[in-house]
């Protein structure tokens, strides 16, 4: 095909990290990102070249934006880390060479995935099955195999139980399924009624709503009677300080993400020493370092299986073009979470 040599993209306006606090809901982007033309990056060796399909917007894409994310920012360069696409060419390589004119599922690496075409590591692609929609590849490393991997943690827990916090966003979602069929018990937590009933509906155990009167009793009694022993937590703050709190000996709060601008305290410092608790962090990138190459292929085959038979399905809340994202997507990450936003050429 021909492969232009310059290309729409929403290009980085800052480069390194900011010590200003971020927030999941900027009023505008224009402070990080332009949107503008960039030359077609040239694939070296072991990478190829993507033609976009459609990007997925996570939680680390924004805070990457405002360079609080674990990976510096390089001004000048497309944002964004997940996506799927067309391999259009290879930049040479045996793995590389064989994905030629592959539907892939990617994280960027070498260029952002914010932009018409994008570099990937080969070895870091996944080639669809064409059972696969583009907008579940679109979502397909990030949150999917975060859900494998932290179900993972509550499987070697000792517990049949579990808490997690932002229970109605896409990733706990696909945890809910996953545990439900694996015959685990969630204990959700939500901030609206109205994300309940869905959960419920998921197989979700115990949905509740930290803003009702009466939460605090109701979940030191489920903790009472189920016994968790981990806490899934993308919220930080005071609600899973006071979670962590009441949940009982061995509890491992397990931190993967950031949404709440307010502080995150421990209130019982000596549950660490006596009780045994644990405060750590999650990262996908330091899973997928870590795990031997059996276990990754397995999650892949089926976190995809999953997928293509239904029993996953990702969200969307829209769709929106390269050269609408500063005017709409600040709006949508503001509004109720009604599903994963995708970016389109």
């Amino acid at each position: 095909m021909n492969i232009p040599s310059t290309m729409k993209a929403l290009i980085l306006k800052q480069g390194g990290y900011s010590s200003v606090p971020s927030t999941y809901e900027p009023a505008s982007l224009d402070p990080f990102l332009d949107y503008g033309d960039l030359a077609v990056p040239e694939s070296g060796d072991g990478q190829v070249l993507i033609r976009l399909r459609c990007a997925a917007v996570n939680p680390s894409d924004v805070m990457f934006l405002q360079g609080t994310y674990g990976q510096p920012r390089v001004a000048g360069e497309a944002a964004g880390f997940e996506a799927v696409g067309d391999v259009v060419r290879s930049g040479g390589g045996a793995i590389a060479d064989r994905l030629v004119d592959k539907r892939v599922a990617f994280v960027a690496r070498g260029s952002g995935a914010w932009a018409e075409y994008v570099l990937a590591e080969a070895a870091a692609c996944v080639p669809l099955r064409a059972d696969v929609r583009d907008e579940d590849g679109a979502a397909m490393i990030v949150n999917p195999l975060t859900a494998y991997a932290m179900l993972g943690i509550v499987r070697k827990s000792g517990s049949k139980a579990f808490v997690m916090t932002a229970a109605a966003s896409q990733l706990c979602k696909l945890i809910t399924g996953l545990a439900k069929d694996e015959g685990y018990r969630a204990i959700s937590i939500v901030r609206r009624d109205s994300q309940i009933e869905p959960l419920r509906a998921l197989g979700a155990t115990h949905v509740l709503n930290s803003e009702a009167d009466g939460f605090a009793a109701d979940f030191a009694a489920l903790v009472k009677s189920e016994k968790p022993v981990v806490l899934l937590d993308a919220s930080t703050g005071p609600v899973p300080s006071n979670l962590f709190r009441r949940m009982g000996s061995g509890t491992r709060w397990i931190v993967y993400g950031r949404l709440s601008d307010e502080p995150t305290t421990i209130l019982e410092p000596g549950q660490l020493i006596f009780q045994r608790k644990r405060i750590e962090g999650f990262w996908l990138a330091t899973w997928l370092r870590d795990t031997p190459p059996g276990e990754k292929l397995a999650a892949f085959d089926a976190v995809q299986s999953r997928f293509a038979s239904g029993q996953w399905a990702t969200q969307v809340a829209a769709r929106v073009p390269l050269a609408e994202v500063h005017a709409r997507l600040p709006g949508l990450l503001a509004g109720p979470n009604a599903g994963k936003v995708l970016i389109v050429p």
